[in-house]
């Protein structure tokens, strides 16, 4: 791969091989997906390479959404419930054992960018893309350590970056950025703080709290450890800053249409451990975006051990009461009071949000939906006979059960997204034999509907999983794209999927 380091660029007879070797990847291409055409009609699943869905354009703006806004877009039924082949991102030339991490992933209507190491690329939708295929880069000057998934209503969006290239450099740049044509609308360098309460300026990345960036309306927040910065977005001009006060600190921002800012607090010896739950406890403080004025502020129970965001309009926080991942939801009110507890009971339901290792990413719950007054959930899987489980509504002002949706045998449901009032949900195909779905659930009257059926190629078929896939729907497409890449051990296939898209597409007579 060329996106650092060594080496950063690609010299003209890599160039040269990389072009043989795609020539060589599509013709066999062609071959394997007219197996799986082949496969599908039998099954009823199609995926087939294509070119844009013309014709079937699944963008719907919400209403009086401007440029600085947080995009929301409302996905529109397709014409055709067929799946085609959108787009595709992937590598064969990695060593075994060279790894590259893939931070943060966003689309347009034209472009699929992705983070790569330490650079931005864009890629044209509709292609069968590999290093080197980019419609632009943006290289920067270390590696990307941050990032969010809300996108403004025209296409820009926020990544954080350590200020050199170099093992262990600490994460102190924050850059706004167009999706659309890869340039930089500005950049800043913000202060770093270590790891626990007061201390001491850290030396490495190993030793530094974690820096997170959101976005809300006209604004991109970007929480240090020690405080907040917020700037507007068209300048990059400060509009206002706060400082850990006490034994807290600022550990993390959650934006959309709203902004909250989790605080990390510590009671006794500021240097015990993180882990020292008992002496550990959370509040979450809605501030005004414009001002930095504290709106309200909710204190978490103590024990709590980690505090997320799905949801900050309304606000809908997922809390972690032990150490087998979420236990309740809480819905809170516009004052920040507790409107409704919706307990996990001990993983009949489950829910994910992404992991605080290496990126905080405060306002990401991939298996978590909320929109239309409610909040869902998948259930456990069933493996008793044939692969199975649910999802479920539950109303954010009474707590109370709502729609229940039922996958059937040998499949799973996973929540996406709630798209205007339909919650979009993947239909993971377990037998091999049905197509996986991307389909519409209305939580008014129970029933489903599909917006398109695929298949996957056999070396692709494990890249569903939540566990190391980002999913994103956007403009009627379905994207899965890869947090890491590695390479294969020896004696193994090198090609390696980063992105995959999938849209709808008309069948054509031929």
């Amino acid at each position: 791969m060329s996106f650092g380091p060594p080496p950063s660029m690609y010299t003209q007879s890599a160039l040269a091989a990389e072009t043989r070797e795609r020539n060589r990847r599509k013709t066999w291409l062609l071959g394997l997906l007219a197996l799986v055409l082949l496969a599908a009609l039998g099954t009823g699943g199609l995926l087939l390479w294509g070119g844009d869905d013309t014709g079937t354009r699944a963008k719907e703006p919400a209403p009086a959404q401007g440029p600085l806004d947080i995009r929301e877009t409302v996905e529109k039924q397709p014409a055709s419930t067929v799946g085609a082949m959108a787009f595709r991102f992937s590598v064969d030339d990695l060593s075994p054992g060279e790894s590259y991490q893939l931070p943060g992933m966003w689309a347009t209507d034209k472009i699929l960018a992705k983070g790569i190491n330490k650079t931005l690329v864009g890629f044209a939708l509709g292609t069968d893309a590999a290093p080197g295929d980019e419609k632009w880069k943006l290289p920067l000057d270390g590696p990307i350590c941050g990032y969010t998934r809300h996108v403004t209503g025209d296409n820009r969006t926020a990544v954080l970056y350590a200020g050199k290239d170099e093992e262990h450099a600490l994460c102190d740049h924050v850059v706004f950025f167009d999706l659309d044509d890869g340039k930089q609308v500005w950049s800043h360098e913000f202060p770093v703080h270590g790891i626990g309460a007061g201390a001491e300026k850290p030396t490495t990345d190993a030793l530094q709290d974690t820096p997170s960036v959101t976005l809300t309306h006209d604004t991109v927040a970007v929480t240090w450890g020690g405080g907040t910065l917020a700037y507007d977005m068209d300048h990059g001009k400060q509009r206002w800053s706060t400082k850990a006060t006490g034994t807290c600190h600022d550990d993390g921002a959650a934006g959309g249409g709203a902004l909250l800012v989790r605080q990390r607090c510590w009671s006794g010896d500021k240097n015990l451990p993180v882990d020292s739950w008992d002496l550990l406890t959370y509040k979450i403080r809605k501030v005004d975006p414009q001002t930095g004025r504290t709106r309200w502020t909710y204190s978490a129970a103590k024990g709590i051990r980690a505090v997320d965001v799905p949801s900050t309009d309304p606000t809908v926080l997922a809390v972690s009461a032990g150490d087998t991942g979420i236990t309740e939801l809480l819905s809170l009110d516009d004052h920040g009071k507790n409107r409704a507890t919706i307990r996990l009971r001990n993983g009949t339901y489950v829910g994910e949000c992404a992991l605080q290792d290496d990126y905080t990413v405060l306002d990401y719950c991939p298996t978590v939906a909320v929109g239309a007054g409610q909040v869902f959930l998948r259930s456990k899987d069933d493996l008793a006979k044939h692969t199975t489980n649910w999802v479920i509504g539950f109303d954010l002002a009474t707590g109370n059960t709502t729609q229940k949706f039922e996958s059937g045998p040998d499949s799973l449901l996973i929540p996406v997204e709630v798209s205007g009032d339909r919650l979009l949900a993947l239909r993971e195909s377990q037998d091999r034999i049905s197509p996986n779905a991307l389909v519409a659930l209305d939580p008014r009257t129970g029933e489903e509907k599909p917006f398109f059926s695929f298949g996957l190629p056999p070396e692709a078929e494990n890249f569903t999983s939540i566990d190391f896939t980002d999913v994103l729907v956007e403009d009627g497409r379905l994207y899965f794209g890869a947090k890491s890449v590695t390479g294969p051990a020896k004696g193994q296939p090198r090609w390696v999927y980063a992105v995959l898209g999938i849209g709808s597409s008309t069948l054509k007579n031929s």
